[in-house]
């Protein structure tokens, strides 16, 4: 079983920058995919960025302004989100599974590949 805990939500205003960062414990894997995803009250949850360590990818609405980093060593997913639109302002959750990353989890209900979570943190952009 895979323990996520993410943190670094909070308010910030358009154009400013927020870390997220997602711990991982337990019976954890140096391969797994660890994503970020995102969702707003009443829609589905929508891949951000995902990366195995060795393959990275990003959905359109965060290239060019978010970057993931899985550290293998401390167990830790990173999303570092530079120039924030009010339209981030959402729910963000850690995701993993044991397995190569795919692009395909980034499509819609790609959130079925990844069975753990984290409980999700807030982020509000005015």
């Amino acid at each position: 079983h895979v323990q996520l805990v993410e943190s670094g939500g909070g308010s910030v205003k358009a154009g400013g920058s927020l870390r997220l960062s997602c711990a991982a414990s337990g019976d954890t894997y140096s391969r797994a995919c660890m994503a970020w995803f995102r969702q707003a009250p009443g829609k589905e949850r929508e891949g951000v960025a995902i990366s195995d360590g060795d393959d990275t990818f990003y959905a359109a609405s965060a290239k060019g302004r978010f970057t993931i980093f899985k550290d293998n060593n401390k167990k830790t997913l990173t999303l570092q989100m530079n120039s924030l639109k009010p339209d981030d302002t959402v729910t963000y959750y850690c995701a993993a599974e044991r397995q190569y990353c795919s692009e395909s989890i980034l499509k819609p209900r790609g959130y079925y590949a990844m069975g753990y979570w984290g409980a999700g943190t807030q982020v509000t952009v005015s």
